[in-house]
């Protein structure tokens, strides 16, 4: 018997029975064999493996993200979109250029280069609703198991863009890894939280700025990546903050409501308030040009804080506590918040939460002498 020195050798003496077939197209990239192709997730399942001297350990927070995206999709039918996934085949398989077929042996397997969250992701969706539906068979609840049945072959069907590099070895695959996953800068700013408008008040915000007449006098810049440009009062990202710290009182990053699942109705409510309550500040404020410190960053989102504790005192928001406590405005002293150079040098949230809490101690010790019922300041 002949001596079998790789395991290219070995495959070749069986049978060909049980090839795994990838159609696609071959081709250059960076000088490097790849196959472009379009496969189901399912048939991903059964033929990829992870290099962890490749790939970095997963992450649990961009793991449960990525979770909660795919499920916009399973559980609302909403589009998603996703970048394609590279592997390596590190000289495995062989292309049948007649066929227009990359063909693996069952043993045989590619190596994930980029994707590793997306496939996890989708890998625990699976077991997750696997694990639904044995519960929904001993539970014997029939209709519940045709809705995860439908969800899995949804999972199981959707489609994800492939690149295969045929040829390239692990320090390669390294390189490819690092460059992919270093050089590229990610959009940040309006630009990022602009591009997404699913979730709650990013919604809000954007019919803010499109319907409500208000907003044609305080200008908000919904392009620019970072910053805003000079012509802007507001940047499309600091307009979500205060509509969070408004509704919810808190800072962006703690925000609870700003989900995915909503009615419309609710941004409809949202909005009306929304208009309101900037009308007031228009009646109020001074005129809101740049370097005015009432319509600086940090006091817009301090106000934002206060007025949505005045307008919950009675666990609803109320409208007219909201519109009795905006009468102190004209009375503050907008340049007594921050003492020397305290607006430059404390961290961003210190400052914010000095202005809130020099606003709210104002507001307690002042209101009584300075606001009447009848009051209308012009």
């Amino acid at each position: 018997m002949d001596s079998i020195f790789s395991l290219s050798e070995l495959l070749s003496q069986q049978k060909p029975s049980s090839l795994v077939e990838i159609p696609g197209v071959l081709g250059q990239t960076f000088g490097q064999a790849t196959l472009s192709t379009t496969l189901p997730i399912s048939k991903l399942f059964s033929i990829y493996e992870v290099d962890l001297e490749v790939q970095r350990a997963i992450i649990p927070r961009n793991l449960s993200k990525l979770m909660d995206y795919v499920s916009l999709y399973l559980d609302n039918h909403q589009p998603i979109y996703f970048p394609g996934v590279i592997f390596s085949a590190r000289g495995a398989g062989s292309y049948d250029s007649e066929q227009h077929v990359f063909q693996l042996q069952p043993i045989e397997k590619l190596y994930v280069v980029d994707g590793q969250h997306r496939l996890a992701a989708f890998q625990r969706l699976m077991e997750t609703l696997q694990s639904q539906m044995a519960r929904a068979k001993d539970r014997r609840e029939y209709d519940r198991m045709e809705v995860i049945t439908e969800k899995l072959s949804r999972l199981y069907a959707f489609p994800v863009s492939t690149m295969i590099y045929l040829d390239i070895d692990a320090r390669q695959e390294r390189q490819l890894f690092s460059d992919i996953n270093k050089l590229p800068r990610k959009i940040g700013g309006n630009l990022a939280v602009l591009r997404d408008q699913r979730r709650f008040y990013h919604v809000t915000a954007s019919q803010l700025v499109e319907k409500a007449p208000v907003m044609q006098h305080i200008p908000v810049d919904m392009f620019s990546e970072r910053g805003k440009a000079p012509e802007f009062l507001f940047t499309y990202h600091l307009l979500i903050e205060i509509l969070v710290a408004l509704f919810e009182g808190r800072m962006k990053s703690g925000a609870r409501n700003n989900g995915y699942h909503y009615e419309e109705e609710e941004v409809t409510d949202h909005l009306s308030i929304s208009s309101f309550y900037f009308q007031q500040l228009l009646k109020y404020l001074p005129e809101p040009v740049k370097g005015e410190p009432a319509w600086s960053e940090n006091i817009q989102i301090a106000l934002a804080l206060f007025f949505h504790e005045e307008a919950t005192k009675s666990a609803k928001f109320n409208r007219y506590a909201l519109e009795y406590a905006t009468k102190i405005l004209p009375h503050i002293d907008w340049n007594a918040i921050f003492s020397g150079d305290e607006k430059d040098r404390l961290p961003r949230r210190s400052r914010i939460m000095k202005a809130y809490q020099y606003i709210r101690s104002f507001y307690q010790e002042q209101n009584l002498f300075l606001i009447s019922d009848k009051e209308d300041v012009g």
